[in-house]
């Protein structure tokens, strides 16, 4: 492995942990469901996303059973799975009830369209 090529995993798995730091402290402060689910969705698939692609610059193509290969794999699959599951996980809490934090409401869905 040359020079740049470890600086290029170094660097991708420090934005990867970087995000990932992000979306901890964004689940920890942020007041309700809504702005906890944002936060982390978000940053937590750009950070898993970045140490995923890490890994396929490190394995390589052709290395160890393709390990850089199912690395791509394993970030569509990702990008494709968070934010469904953060979309499912928001509706399940609207369903039951889950308010936003402070005077903040439902938008009202009877007037679109309408001026």
């Amino acid at each position: 492995m040359n020079t740049i090529h470890a600086l290029l995993v170094t660097l991708l798995v420090a934005i990867g942990s970087g995000f990932l730091l992000v979306g901890t402290i964004g689940l920890l402060r942020l007041p309700d469901v809504y702005n906890r689910l944002h936060a982390t969705s978000k940053t937590t698939t750009l950070g898993a996303a970045s140490l995923f692609l890490a890994g396929a610059v490190y394995f390589g193509p052709s290395e160890v059973g393709g390990a850089g290969l199912t690395s791509l794999v394993g970030i569509v699959f990702l990008f494709i799975t968070a934010p469904t599951g953060a979309h499912v996980i928001s509706q399940a809490a609207e369903r039951m009830g889950v308010g936003f934090h402070g005077d903040a409401s439902w938008p009202d869905d009877s007037s679109d369209g309408e001026q």
